[in-house]
């Protein structure tokens, strides 16, 4: 592919990102990336035959994105509460900014029942990435004795999920973007192990 092919492609993408976290996959079509970028349909099925296959492009640049930005935070030192910080952290500016107003693979997990079975694979790969992710998050802060749990890393790697993305749906189904701040505030710090204080001579 041509570096212009490149390009067009992942302006297709980028508009496809978008439609997706708007309407989810039922709600949009290739007319819709047509008008939303000016270009013809039949340049949108040359690099993606099928609707199919553009979600699935939209959905592996998400998860190399959400990949990437986990390596960072891994490189950077920071410790686990301050990675669940980020991560709390960048949903919060994504939302208020509109940038990213629902996480892709969110729309899309809430449609999965009526999902074909390759993009419903896919969403489930991301949510299984999220979570691994999480747990191994929550075993360094048990380790390093910064997080005190009250089940099961896997449980709570579940609740934050379901805290995350209810707290999106929240702030949309309410119109409120400062919905998701007041929801997800605090749940970081509810998980920070007391620290000792040390004894008075």
């Amino acid at each position: 592919m041509t570096a212009t092919g490149d390009l067009t492609a992942n302006r297709i993408i980028a508009a496809g990102r978008q439609l997706i976290m708007r309407r989810g996959y039922h709600g949009f079509s290739y007319a819709d990336i047509a008008e939303a970028i000016d270009i013809r349909k039949a340049s949108i099925h040359h690099h993606f035959p099928a609707k199919t296959d553009l979600v699935i492009a939209v959905l592996n640049e998400w998860r190399e994105a959400f990949d990437a930005d986990v390596a960072s935070l891994q490189a950077s030192g920071a410790d686990a509460i301050a990675q669940l910080r980020a991560y709390i952290g960048h949903w919060e500016r994504c939302i208020a900014d509109d940038t990213a107003p629902f996480c892709v693979a969110g729309m899309l997990g809430a449609e999965l029942p009526s999902l074909p079975e390759d993009v419903a694979q896919v969403v489930k790969t991301f949510f299984d990435s999220l979570t691994l992710w999480l747990e191994q998050v929550f075993e360094s802060g048990v380790k390093n004795d910064l997080i005190k749990l009250d089940s099961s890393v896997q449980t709570e790697a579940a609740t934050l999920v379901s805290l995350v993305y209810g707290a999106m749906l929240a702030a949309r189904a309410y119109g409120n973007v400062a919905l998701f701040k007041d929801v997800t505030g605090g749940v970081v710090e509810r998980l920070v192990k007391p620290r000792k204080r040390a004894r008075s001579a």
